[in-house]
Order: structure tokens, then sequence, then C-alpha cells
């Protein structure tokens, strides 16, 4: 994790991001999910993609069930994060979750394949955040998995996020790669 400068004030905007996050009441959560769901399976880019990238959610997170779901269902190829060491994700496609385990940051994440597996790179990645801006900055949980992941490769960027934790504006550092459409349940902010 980074601190000092930037580092300090996303440290900061974290703490008060969870506590928001904490007091969510259920059903709103449930129901922003149910939402921005609808949503990123209604986007042109969703539905021409024949492979996409999601993440299995955090329980503060918008739900990804059914897009996870969903993916599967439409014959995609689903590509889920892994976390290999501490600075790298890889993406493993995935045909079912029944082979998933807790990985480094206790997300449920698939096995990693062998070094040198082609992996088909993503059209549409769907991308985690704890909070985020309407043009795209997003605040993340701290390790820059995404960061780096999203610095080596192409597709559409979206930033699934709850409407009461879309902020006017966030810290960013050179590092942080921002994400070409947040989506809340509210709507698209672009």
């Amino acid at each position: 994790m980074r601190y000092g400068g930037a580092g300090g004030e996303k440290q900061r905007i974290r703490m008060e991001t969870r506590q928001v996050s904490m007091n969510l009441d259920p059903a709103y959560r449930a129901e922003a999910s149910r939402s921005i769901a609808r949503q990123v399976l209604a986007l042109p880019a969703w539905q021409k993609a024949k492979t996409v990238m999601a993440y299995v959610s955090m329980p503060e997170e918008p739900d990804t069930k059914e897009m996870i779901e969903a993916a599967l269902e439409e014959g995609k190829t689903l590509l889920l994060p892994c976390c290999v060491d501490r600075e790298n994700m890889v993406a493993v496609p995935v045909t079912d979750l029944s082979g998933m385990k807790i990985g480094r940051l206790g997300i449920s994440e698939p096995e990693p394949l062998p070094e040198g597996t082609e992996i088909p790179e993503p059209e549409v990645i769907l991308v985690p955040c704890m909070a985020a801006t309407p043009n795209g900055i997003r605040l993340g949980h701290g390790a820059g998995y995404f960061d780096r992941f999203l610095a080596k490769h192409g597709g559409m960027t979206v930033c699934l996020c709850f409407q009461r934790l879309l902020r006017a504006d966030l810290p960013a550092e050179e590092t942080d790669v921002p994400v070409d459409l947040v989506i809340t349940d509210y709507g698209i902010d672009e």
C-alpha cells in the first residue's frame, strides 16, 4: 500500500467509505446491485463481447453474481482474477464456480493456469471499487492489483459503484488507471 501524499488521503477516504458502506441498508444494497447488473447486461459492448472479465464481489461491493451467471449462460468466455503473488493478478477462464478457492485477499478466485497458457483478451472488464468519481477515477482497496492489470490489458473498463459511494473528486496517482465507464444504481456516469 502507498502512504503519504495522495496515498494518505486515499487511506482516509477508504476508512470513511468503509463506514458508509457498512451502514448501507441490505435492501438498498440488493436492489442497487440488481439495477447495476441490469445496466451492465444491457450495454452493447457486453452484449457483443465474446470474452468478459468479472470479479467475485466482496460483501461491501455491488453483487456481481448475476453478471457472472449471465456470462456463463450466454456462452461468453468468462475470466475471473487470480492474485498470483503480492504484485500480480492474472485473468483465468472459468466455466463454473466449483473450482474456486479463497485467495490472497480473502476473495474467492480460480486456480491460476500453468504459465504460458494462452488467455483471450477481455473485451469488457468489470472493475471493483470502494468509491468512484463520475469521470472514471476509482478508489480500490489499496493493493493496486487492478491498476497494474489494466495498465497491461485493453478492453472496455466498467466500474461498478453504489450511487451512495460516488464522489465528486478522488485523489489519483500516476499509477491509477481510470475506467471508461462508471455504472451506479442511478445509471451510467461518464
